[in-house]
């Protein structure tokens, strides 16, 4: 069984996908932790490290931005860091460190897996068992 947080960043990746992003690699690990969706833009020679935090009403950290913390934030960035040592070639691209709050909870009707399903930030879709909204989308977060 898929874990919310995984179908959390299935639901942002398609998003991205929706504007123009290639997916590169989800949930990409180093020694010093893990980045839950880089992409590149097609058009633009732009590397993006997202923060996906998925969370359910009535949460303790504001929807997961609290839960980006300084350490989270030196975790992430170390990672991305050894991402672009294993991957040169992207060295030379401008990079920004993005975070995404989507709210969830669970429901009875499921639609079928389409790249365009989400269009804006607060649209509520059911998906995978889940009704699930990106509440927002937070570039260059930090």
């Amino acid at each position: 069984m898929t874990s919310i947080g995984k179908i959390g960043e299935q639901f942002v990746a398609q998003w991205l996908i929706y504007r123009g992003w290639h997916i590169l690699q989800d949930r990409w690990r180093s020694p010093y932790g893990e980045i839950d969706l880089i992409a590149q833009h097609n058009k633009l020679d732009l590397l993006i490290f997202v923060e996906v935090k998925t969370r359910k009403n009535r949460n303790w950290d504001q929807n997961g931005i609290l839960a980006i913390n300084p350490q989270k934030q030196n975790k992430i960035r170390q990672t991305a860091d050894y991402f672009l040592g294993e991957y040169p070639h992207f060295s030379e691209f401008s990079c920004r460190f993005d975070v995404a709050l989507v709210h969830h909870k669970p429901c009875s009707q499921n639609y079928t897996e389409n790249n365009n399903f989400v269009t804006k930030i607060g649209q509520t879709i059911a998906w995978k068992g889940y009704q699930l909204t990106l509440l927002d989308y937070l570039e260059a977060a930090f």
